[in-house]
């Protein structure tokens, strides 16, 4: 499936010459009128998209929408036109947290090469994001000991340590070990501390 980019802007003109562009590159492009309208429809976040937003406003207005869209769980790349060529803008934008910023008329290769690198930084992200959701859904199912044996084996402690520290046998935490690795699907010690590193499980202030 290609890429989608949404388009919002309230001009037909300059909304038709953005979908044509494009659409001549390869996207699917869907449209709206305002800000608001693409709030109200929602828009999948985990498809690989981006959002241009041709803007007229002021620009207080852009670090407001960046915002807006923050709060709302729309986490998308956005990229804005304007035809206001003024620098502080642009920087205010970027600050804001805006993927990328132009002033019309568009540079079309400079054009559709931000919406590429804005796909491909949504798609990576997207894709971190899911294998961090599998990874502490397979975390919830481990059970109380297990826990605190995937705890122990990915600060480095050996079965003995385990075992000595939670009060059991080596022969235990061997079992306990094999459920843990079985249960997060990764075959060594070195795959399960970086699963833990990616869940946020060996920050300084964990036990």
């Amino acid at each position: 499936m290609s890429a989608l980019v949404h388009i919002v802007d309230s001009d037909a003109a300059s909304r038709a010459g953005i979908d044509r562009m494009l659409r001549a590159s390869g996207y699917e492009t869907r449209a709206y009128l305002s800000t608001d309208e693409i709030l109200n429809h929602r828009p999948d976040i985990e498809s690989a998209s981006c959002v241009v937003i041709d803007t007229r406003g002021p620009d207080q207005s852009i670090p407001d929408v960046v915002d807006l869209f923050c709060k709302a769980g729309l986490n998308l790349p956005v990229i804005f036109v304007t035809d206001q060529e003024d620098v502080r803008l642009g920087i205010r934008a970027i600050k804001a947290g805006a993927e990328d910023f132009f002033t019309t008329p568009v540079e079309p290769d400079e054009f559709i090469d931000a919406i590429g690198r804005a796909i491909c930084r949504h798609r990576l992200v997207s894709e971190q994001e899911s294998r961090v959701r599998v990874g502490l859904t397979r975390l919830r199912q481990l059970t109380r000991r297990e826990r605190e044996v995937f705890d122990l084996v990915v600060r480095g402690k050996m079965n003995k340590q385990i075992a000595f520290k939670l009060g059991t046998t080596e022969r235990t935490i061997k079992a306990h070990r094999h459920k843990v690795m079985e249960k997060m699907q990764v075959r060594s010690v070195v795959e399960l501390v970086t699963c833990a590193e990616r869940l946020g499980q060996l920050r300084v202030d964990n036990p």
